[in-house]
């Protein structure tokens, strides 16, 4: 399955005005989103349809969002996705602790 070209990424010119919206998103190549410095979603084109993969739980998942009811379900798990991302703490960086007391 190849990644969405120009042409599919007209099709679904709708859903992408619809995921910019979104605060957290950053939309780094037209149809790819990024949250912070990960990829977070993108397109994929294929003779069955349209598929937006989009990382849920360190995952990606792939939904199909050829009809105007698999977008809204896709969009509502994107918006779940994106606020349960804000509520989650920041996980510390590799090699650092959180504790930054000295002979801690």
């Amino acid at each position: 399955m190849k990644h969405a070209g120009p042409e599919a990424l007209d099709q679904l010119d709708e859903l992408l005005v619809k995921l910019r919206r979104h605060e957290s998103l950053v939309e780094k190549t037209r149809g790819t989103f990024y949250r912070k410095s990960s990829a977070f979603l993108h397109f994929h084109e294929d003779p069955a349809g349209f598929f937006a993969d989009v990382k849920l739980g360190g995952d990606f998942e792939r939904f199909r969002v050829s009809t105007a009811k698999e977008r809204a379900e896709f969009l509502r798990a994107v918006a779940v996705a994106d606020a349960l991302a804000a509520l989650s703490p920041a996980a510390p960086r590799a090699g650092r602790s959180r504790d930054t007391r000295r002979g801690a």
